[in-house]
């Protein structure tokens, strides 16, 4: 069998599948299909997804203060993307503050919370291969989104390692331009990964250059284990991303302007 650029997103897939993750094409999920969970290429989050999430982590708050929350989530509140992802990661952490009427009639501040870092099993844990965004004249798609309550906090790009002119650094340009041409994607984003099937490297929005992206391993075994042999392998670190989110908590709660 050979080694191709499939066999590494579906290995990828396989994984996440494996750590309970839900598994979707995006096709299947795109504007205009039956199980569709946008309206719009443009939109990169599930709002359904979303709402619903903020439904359950936060049942004793009223739909206006929910749909205010909703609000603030899916609009950039910033025209750069950096700053528009740093305000969002301090949202996500510290919880949205909103007003609204309490039961005794008084009006006042809540906490509108998006991610319960407490228990990862309360949240909705979502893995979408081949998902579309089009901005403006650019259209594209990254092999593998994670969404976490609908908000896609991942991107993962894979190439492949048997191509000579396809190694991980050709997955991070793409990712450059991704974000260029593509930054919607980008404004919830809390990881960016690019691999090979051989090598992976772990980075964020704000890593522009290769220094500046971590080596992963991508099983219990040495780093290097080839994902195409992976199919006994319970547990692919950059795949663990309930992990992931926690150590994130911990750096934005750290890292304050």
């Amino acid at each position: 069998m050979s080694f191709t650029e499939s066999i590494v997103e579906d290995a990828t897939l396989s994984w996440f599948g494996e750590l309970d993750y839900s598994l979707l094409h995006g096709q299947v999920i795109a504007p205009g299909e039956a199980a569709a969970e946008r309206t719009s290429f443009g939109e990169a989050f599930l709002p359904e997804r979303l709402r619903a999430a903020l439904r359950k982590l936060n049942p004793k708050l009223p739909a206006e203060a929910l749909d205010e929350a909703f609000r603030k989530i899916t609009i950039p509140q910033h025209p750069s993307l950096i700053a528009s992802n740093r305000a969002f990661h301090r949202l996500l952490v510290d919880g949205i503050a909103v007003e609204c009427r309490r039961k005794d009639g008084s009006i006042g501040a809540e906490i509108v919370r998006l991610i319960d870092f407490a228990d990862a099993d309360n949240n909705d844990w979502l893995v979408v291969n081949q998902f579309t965004v089009i901005e403006g004249q650019q259209n594209r798609r990254p092999d593998v989104v994670i969404f976490v309550n609908g908000l896609p906090l991942g991107v993962i790009e894979l190439k492949n390692a048997a191509d000579e002119n396809a190694d991980i650094w050709q997955a991070f340009q793409q990712l450059q331009t991704y974000k260029q041409q593509v930054p919607a994607l980008f404004h919830h984003n809390a990881v960016l990964i690019i691999s090979d099937g051989l090598e992976a490297r772990v980075g964020t929005i704000s890593a522009d250059t290769r220094r500046q992206w971590t080596g992963a391993r991508l099983g219990r075994g040495r780093a290097g284990t080839s994902m195409a042999r992976g199919h006994g392998q319970r547990g692919l670190t950059m795949a663990n991303f309930q992990r992931t989110l926690i150590a994130w908590q911990k750096f934005v709660s750290c890292n304050r302007d």
